[in-house]
Order: structure tokens, then C-alpha cells, then sequence
């Protein structure tokens, strides 16, 4: 049933909807924005947030492989063709947040919500091209007070180590519950669980607080 009506909408919508195709491309005028294919839409929004080589090879195969592994990981411990949410909640509610809250919203928010210069815009505002707001981004160090390299470093250093610290501390405060989980599939399912959180952080850090980079060192910037 969920087929044939998600098949009659999309025959509807292909019907009644032109696709929203541009002008021939013109090699002397640049769009503003300049937008990726809607499927890299995400790829392109990520990199907002976070360093090209994190934001396009580090983050999509831990996404990819993640929610492949998600399955295999996170068993049932009554075995193999149980498939309600029951039985399942942390793999199903983990896979929808990661594709649909992550993976679709991304893409949902680069298409209608950066407008020229690739700025944020809400959907009720008009992209006015003229009106390019530059935001002040500052490194997240910065903003507590620490100005030296050294103390940045540090400061940032202690932030991710705090942030993935929570994986052995969770597990030994409910140590007695996953028992039956083991410590290394416990550690692969919180290391997926604890970066995939940490993206949000991240783009909650920089849309909220216009935060930057949570650690910066010269060859590595988070």
C-alpha cells in the first residue's frame, strides 16, 4: 500500500511540476550561488561546517558505512527476523535520525535555504542578492577566553576528548545492561552514535554561535 501511494505521488508530482531546469550554462557568468546536483546538496551543505577533507571523505564513509552497519551491529538478542520497532528501537531510531534528520535535511536546507553567497536564509526571507551578510566566525577556544596557540590547542584537544570520552563512561555506568552486547560492538556502535551527534553539535555550534572550528592545529582543524 505505502508503495502504490508513494508511486501515484510521484506520478502526480512529475506530472504537474516541471523540473526545475536552468538556462544553458554560460561559461561567462557565475550563478549565485552555485549550487551541486540536489543529491550533493549535502556534501556541499557539510562543507559549511566542516574542513574539506573531513566534510567530503572522513564523514560520508563513516555515514555510508555506519548505516550499513548499523544491522550487524546492533543484533537482536532474540535473533534473526525481528523487524518491529520494539525489538529494534536504537538501530531504526539511530538509521532514521542519521538519513532522514542528517543525510535528507541537508540536502532539504541547501536547496531552499542558502541563497547567494551561500548564506542562511529562512524560507519566508527574500535572496537578495545584494544583501550578502559576512558573518564574524570565530573559533570555539576564542570564544572562552583562550588566546594563545598552545592553550587553543589544548582547549580544543580537551573538548574532543571530553565529547568522545562519554563512550567508556556510559558503558561503565550501565555496564550491567550490555552484558549481552559485548565491549566491541558497544564501541563501535557509540563511536558511530557519538560522531554522528557530534555533526549536529557542530552545526548547531556554527549556526547558533557562528563557531568555526573546535580545534585548530595546522594540520588538523575539527
Amino acid at each position: 500500500m505505502c508503495a502504490i501511494i508513494i508511486t501515484i505521488l510521484l506520478t502526480v508530482w512529475s506530472i504537474t511540476i516541471d523540473a526545475p531546469l536552468e538556462e544553458p550554462a554560460n561559461p561567462s557568468v557565475t550563478p549565485n550561488p552555485s549550487k551541486a546536483p540536489w543529491y550533493f546538496l549535502g556534501l556541499q551543505e557539510m562543507l559549511v561546517y566542516f574542513d574539506p577533507w573531513m566534510a567530503g571523505v572522513v564523514l560520508p564513509t563513516l555515514i555510508i558505512v555506519g548505516l550499513m552497519a548499523i544491522p550487524y551491529i546492533d543484533v537482536n538478542p532474540r535473533g534473526n527476523g525481528y523487524y518491529t520497532f520494539k525489538d529494534r528501537k536504537f538501530a531504526i531510531l539511530t538509521f532514521l535520525f542519521g538519513f532522514l534528520v542528517l543525510w535528507v535535511w541537508l540536502v532539504i536546507q541547501g536547496t531552499f535555504m542558502r541563497g547567494p553567497g551561500w548564506n542562511f536564509f529562512m524560507p519566508w526571507e527574500h535572496w537578495d542578492p545584494h544583501k550578502v551578510v559576512a558573518l564574524t566566525n570565530i573559533d570555539l577556544p576564542y570564544l572562552f577566553g583562550f588566546r594563545t596557540y598552545w592553550s587553543q590547542a589544548a582547549f580544543g584537544i580537551f573538548c574532543i576528548a571530553a565529547w568522545y570520552a562519554t563512550i567508556p563512561i556510559w558503558y561503565i555506568w550501565r555496564r550491567d545492561t550490555l552484558v549481552n552486547v559485548g565491549f566491541t560492538r558497544y564501541a563501535l556502535k557509540a563511536f558511530l552514535f557519538v560522531t554522528m551527534m557530534g555533526m549536529v553539535a557542530k552545526m548547531i555550534l556554527r549556526i547558533g554561535f557562528n563557531v568555526k572550528y573546535v580545534l585548530v592545529l595546522p594540520w588538523l582543524n575539527i
